[in-house]
């Protein structure tokens, strides 16, 4: 199994989760964080915003539909050709898996 981590804006998560939940996805964990990418933050007139808001979605899938989940998300969380700061996705391995109500190890 894997985890994908995707960090999007905050106006495209809900793209994104849809993408997701059609494709018969619907396990997800959202969450509000801040930071910059290689922009640097953003300057409007005289005001500098060092961190941006975006929202990081965590799930975990099956080794063989990462190349299909990657693809939704990526389509949906994109802006456009040569917008900057959509985002960025991580894809991490995953050991293993318990449920926390039973200590049952998934597999």
């Amino acid at each position: 199994m894997i985890m994908i981590k995707a960090i999007v804006r905050p106006e495209k998560a809900d793209a994104v989760l849809e993408a997701l939940l059609e494709a018969g996805y619907s396990a997800v964990t959202k969450i509000p964080v801040f930071g910059r990418g290689k922009q640097r933050g953003l300057k409007v007139g005289e005001v500098h915003y060092d961190e941006l808001p975006k929202e990081m979605l965590l799930f975990v899938v099956p080794d063989a539909d990462k190349d299909f989940v990657l693809k939704a998300v990526l389509e949906a969380a994109r802006t456009g050709p040569g917008h900057f700061g959509d985002g960025k996705v991580f894809v991490l391995p995953v050991e293993e898996v318990y449920t926390v109500s039973s200590g049952i190890k998934e597999v």
